[in-house]
């Protein structure tokens, strides 16, 4: 099951709650835009821009089209309701992951730069960030496991 998947939060409500976090652990600069298929969240903290972006399903997307049960929806305004849902469900995942990630910081678990690393914004780059910059090479990159520190073949089994 997914994390929202029935909400009734409105997309508005929960806009003002993301805007409302961001002001709480510093942000300076919010800004927020969609397209038919992405939504797109903005700031600024720590002296680092951030841009998330959020994919959302097309009105022609299976997961909206079809039933749980494989058959495909038939009315126009089950369609429609069935997709404001899955919309309500990534701005209610995106609250929680941004609570999730600010609170984490906040307690000094981890770092800003370590949470937000994909979604930084480079400078100079046209406003791709970190993640829209490396992931198109991560399949040519090596990936090398760090050499054990303690020789496992010589420890005795108990």
């Amino acid at each position: 099951m997914t994390y929202a998947s029935g909400t009734e939060v409105s997309v508005d409500r929960s806009k003002a709650e993301v805007e409302r976090l961001l002001r709480k652990y510093g942000a300076t600069k919010f800004l927020s835009g969609w397209d038919d298929r992405q939504v797109v969240v903005g700031f600024s903290m720590n002296d680092r821009q951030v841009k998330i972006s959020i994919p959302i399903p097309s009105k022609d997307d299976d997961s909206v089209r079809m039933t749980p049960s494989g058959r495909y929806i038939r009315s126009e305004a089950i369609l429609i309701g069935v997709w404001q849902g899955a919309v309500r469900q990534r701005w209610r995942a995106l609250v929680l992951i941004l609570k999730a990630k600010l609170e984490a910081v906040s307690a000094g678990i981890t770092t800003f730069e370590s949470e937000f690393l994909g979604q930084l914004v480079l400078p100079g780059s046209g406003g791709r960030t970190v993640a829209e910059m490396v992931l198109p090479h991560l399949d040519d990159l090596p990936l090398a496991l760090p050499a054990p520190t303690v020789d496992v073949s010589r420890e005795e089994s108990p």
